[in-house]
């Protein structure tokens, strides 16, 4: 049973920039892919970048976060991380970090809220002026 804890969330203004962590523990844990994922209310979760283990290193990101997120992994800190850049208040949602063993698997799973095995429990990101 993987465990996941965010952290970093908070207010923001727009054009601003924020980092999320995401610290994971358990058997097996670096070798589960690790993604970031949103849900604003009224809406549905969404992808926004997940990553795989480290000794693979794919990364894979929403339209939503192309250009604008950075996503990264320190297995030695037990941490993955969310560099959010340029902010704007579409990006205002709770965002959670999610996780799964996807080896093998179409690349497309790595961005599909469903195929997450494991969640946590979500931190609030607010952008506004």
């Amino acid at each position: 049973q993987l465990h996941l804890v965010e952290s970093g969330g908070g207010s923001v203004r727009p054009g601003g920039s924020l980092t999320l962590s995401c610290t994971f523990s358990g058997a097996g844990a670096k070798w589960y892919a690790i993604g970031w994922f949103r849900q604003a209310p009224g809406k549905e979760r969404e992808a926004v970048a997940t990553i795989n283990f480290t000794e693979d290193g794919r990364t894979f990101y929403a339209d939503l976060a192309k250009g604008r997120f950075t996503i990264s992994r320190d297995d030695a800190k037990s941490t993955v991380y969310l560099q959010m850049n340029n902010l704007i208040s579409e990006d205002t949602a709770t965002y959670y970090c999610g996780a799964a063993y996807l080896e093998g698997y179409n690349s497309r799973f790595y961005l599909d809220p469903s195929r997450m095995e494991h969640w946590g429990e979500g931190i609030l990101v607010t952008v506004t002026s």
